[in-house]
Formats: structure tokens, C-alpha cells, sequence
């Protein structure tokens, strides 16, 4: 190789090697090196950017569902209480179902009968706020989704698979099944 066409060495990198014969250093075979070692830190340095943005990635993904669940946290926490309370509003409508007629007429009952009502209408508001509401069941077709059919009655008047009675009354709680509505449903005759 001739000296012009020798790459000119780094002052430090000449330095560095001062004292050792020229003979014994290859300056190609350094450059070449140099190059592969290169090669490799841009290649390390593009693996950790990808590992980064996977972890960044990774990261959002938790705090997403993170907040997702602190959402249903928030918005399904009464779950087990409203569940509980579903047999207080059942009882409260076997109350006002067994009050015969006669007995909301008189005036020694009618106060308290009003009372009763009162409250079922406080619970039902109550339940309202807390996005529980009732599942619609009678005359519409079974939906396995929100209805249980607990027996079928043979019906000339209905299409098969209508519930023609609500047995237990069904609650959503905001687009969850909280309970489902439990229903006879119609079938063909024999």
C-alpha cells in the first residue's frame, strides 16, 4: 500500500501504539475492527430501543388494564350488597301482593300500607342510583342471557319459548346480570 493511500491514524489511537514496530500493525485489519465492533454496538443499541419500546408497551398495557379494573372495581363494588338486597325487595313485593283489598281500604290499615309502598318505592329509586335495574320478562321471548326458565306451560295463546309468567323478578346492575329473572315459558300443547 502506498503512503497516500494509508489511512491516517487517530493521534490517540497513534499514541496508543507508539512503540510497536509498524510492521506489526495491520491497519486495515484494525479499520475492519473498528467497523465490526461498530456493527455490533449499533446493533446492541437498536435491541435495547425494540426492548424499550416493548417495555414502554408492556407498561401502558398494565396501566390500562390497571385503570380498567379500578373502573369495574367502582362501578360493580355494590355487586354482593345489591344481591343481598334483591330478597328484602322481594320480600317487601310478597308483603304488598298479600295485603288483600279490603285491607287497603280501611282506614286502620291504610297508613300502613302506604308506608309499605313508600318504602318499595325508595328501594326501587335507591336501586335506580345505583344502576340496578329490572330485567323485562313477561311476554317477551326467553333470553338464556337473562332469564331462567323454571318450567314451561303449555300455551294455545303464546309462541313457543314466550315467557307467559315471572316467577322471581331478575336485576341487571349496570350491563352485568346481577340475578336472572326466573320464568314459566310457553310450549305447544300436547
Amino acid at each position: 500500500m502506498s503512503d497516500d493511500k494509508k489511512p491516517q491514524a487517530d493521534p490517540a489511537v497513534a499514541a496508543e501504539l507508539a512503540g510497536v514496530p509498524e510492521d506489526m500493525i495491520d491497519l486495515e485489519q484494525a479499520s475492519d475492527a473498528l467497523d465490526d465492533a461498530l456493527a455490533n454496538l449499533r446493533n446492541d443499541l437498536e435491541a435495547a430501543r425494540q426492548d424499550i419500546l416493548y417495555a414502554k408497551a408492556e407498561t401502558q398495557n398494565v396501566r390500562r388494564r390497571l385503570e380498567k379494573d379500578v373502573a369495574d372495581a367502582r362501578a360493580y363494588a355494590a355487586t354482593g350488597f345489591a344481591r343481598d338486597m334483591l330478597s328484602v325487595a322481594d320480600n317487601l313485593a310478597r308483603a304488598l301482593d298479600a295485603i288483600p283489598q279490603e285491607l287497603r281500604e280501611d282506614d286502620k290499615t291504610k297508613a300502613l300500607v302506604t308506608g309499605i309502598e313508600a318504602t318499595a318505592r325508595e328501594l326501587d329509586k335507591v336501586f335506580s342510583l345505583n344502576g340496578i335495574s329490572r330485567i323485562a320478562a313477561t311476554g317477551l321471548p326467553l333470553d338464556p342471557n337473562q332469564h331462567q326458565a323454571m318450567l314451561e306451560v303449555p300455551s294455545n295463546d303464546a309462541e313457543p319459548g314466550t315467557v307467559l309468567q315471572e316467577l322471581q323478578a331478575g336485576y341487571m346492575i349496570k350491563d352485568r346480570l346481577l340475578r336472572p329473572a326466573m320464568v314459566a315459558v310457553a310450549k305447544k300443547p300436547d
